[in-house]
């Protein structure tokens, strides 16, 4: 069996649903491989979504034992993670199920099966169903295949055995202490998870700071933080020796840690050092797809393109964020430039960085947008910056939630507002304020003639802007 299509997309997540959506009203025909047990993506089925449903409920609960501050009593405290589960299973089955019925409603081709390149310009599929194999022939294409844990060694890990996110969001019992390895996004959020729930939790990350590459001043505000909760423990600048079981069943891993031996255990471990693009079984080099500098993301220039012209990529499987504005915003540059390959009228897209946003919904909540100090000074463009505490803002205050602080990031030479941090409560809704601010390229003075209600979390941001008038 042999079928022809202009624009074949390869997974049907949220950039490669994106790509085939775009390709369809530029007139392509178009087909989606997905090979996946469950129609959904990453972020519906074991990402974005699962995760933040559990840690709502972590949140509230936290709040709820702090319920003397408020003048409140609140007796008898109890958290159900079965019902928990039971809660963001309902949840995940309705979007996954709108998300399988815009997969399947016509308006493109939706192939179930597991796609390996055989050419160029050629697929063979293997259908789930177990029929006979497909041949898929495309004049252009998009990979959007993903992310997977990625499996690091350690001595004795796989022997102890661990869990990784993907068993977090399934867990209807949790054991009462964690000791999660890994200080990025996905770590500290599931470490914030299980705080939240009263569980004694120890995090151990490699890098001198939390989420290696943000600014320091961040790092640092998230690290005080929750290292300043009663079950959670801390350390940074770490190596990993080894993982052991005691006789008791008691995991233990043993690392350095400031020149010295450091053992710690707990009932289970979380392994969550990262991801890796899911593109290893794809034949990449069989259509002459060539991978980026670090060996596993594929390589694409900023039209999404390949190393093959008519070839595409879109989402975690080519980088450089595995977030899923941006995974959406490539697979729709894909789309469009593979339109205009194949004889369209409109213009060649590029994707643009400059509005790069990142939200951790940790305790505290994390976001940044657009260029970091760090980034700055790397690229040799001098910038001014300015923050403002939360423990200073009214709103804040009377909210109890006084941790981080906000701050503005603006060329000295276009006098422009150019990126911002923010590390406090609700730091992934208040960051986009600011993205519109850059957007529209608004300079600082632009910015505080904008009148903001008091008392609200979003006028802090008038403070650091005042300080960066030119």
């Amino acid at each position: 069996m042999e079928e022809q299509y202009d624009f074949v997309v390869i997974g049907g997540g949220s950039a490669g649903y994106a790509a085939a959506r775009t390709a369809h009203e530029e007139g392509l025909k178009t087909a989606v491989i997905d090979g996946s047990e469950r129609l959904g993506g990453l972020c519906i089925l074991r990402g974005c979504m699962p995760s933040k449903t559990l840690i709502e409920s972590a949140n509230r609960f936290r709040s709820m034992r702090r319920a003397g501050e408020f003048g409140l009593s609140a007796d008898k405290l109890a958290a159900d993670p079965e019902k928990i589960v039971k809660r963001q299973r309902s949840l995940i089955n309705e979007f996954a199920s709108y998300r399988a019925e815009q997969l399947e409603d016509g308006r493109f081709d939706l192939i179930r099966g597991n796609a390996i390149f055989s050419g160029s310009h050629e697929l063979s599929v293997k259908l789930l169903d177990g029929g006979d194999e497909q041949l898929v022939r495309f004049k252009s294409a998009c990979v959007a295949t993903g992310s997977k844990v990625t499996r690091v060694t350690i001595p004795g890990l796989e022997e102890a055995g661990y869990w990784t996110s993907n068993e977090i969001l399934e867990a209807e019992e949790l054991p009462d202490s964690f000791v999660v390895l890994g200080g990025g996004a996905i770590a500290l959020e599931m470490a914030c998870y299980l705080e939240g729930l009263n569980k004694e939790v120890t995090v151990i990350q490699r890098s001198d700071q939390l989420l290696s590459g943000t600014d320091k001043d961040v790092a640092d505000a998230l690290a005080g933080a929750i290292s300043a909760r009663d079950n959670l423990t801390l350390y940074t600048g770490t190596e990993l020796k080894e993982v052991s079981v005691n006789n008791d069943g008691e995991k233990r891993v043993r690392f350095l840690h400031d020149g010295g031996e450091v053992e710690v255990g707990a009932d289970q471990i979380v392994q969550a050092l990262g991801r890796s693009p899911n593109n290893g079984n794809l034949g990449l080099e069989k259509a002459g797809i060539g991978l980026a500098s670090n060996g596993k993301h594929i390589a694409c220039d900023s039209e999404q393109r390949t190393s093959q012209e008519h070839i595409f990529a879109a989402g975690d499987t080519c980088g450089p964020l595995e977030v899923v504005h941006i995974a959406i915003d490539q697979g729709e540059i894909a789309a469009n430039n593979a339109a205009v390959l194949l004889g369209g009228k409109k213009e060649i897209r590029h994707f643009d960085s400059r509005l790069k946003l990142l939200g951790i919904f940790t305790d505290p909540q994390v976001a940044t947008v657009g260029i970091s100090e760090n980034e700055a000074a790397k690229a040799g463009r001098k910038v001014k910056a300015a923050s403002y505490p939360f423990n200073d803002h009214g709103k804040s205050m009377v909210m109890g939630e006084t941790e981080g602080f906000v701050k503005l990031i603006a060329d000295c030479e276009t006098r422009e507002l150019v990126g911002a941090a923010v590390i406090g409560p609700e730091a992934v809704d208040l960051i986009h304020e600011i993205v519109v601010a850059l957007y529209f390229r608004a300079k600082p003075d632009d910015f505080i003639k904008i009148p903001h209600y008091h008392p609200t979390l979003s006028e802090i941001w008038t403070y650091p802007a005042e300080d960066l008038l030119f």
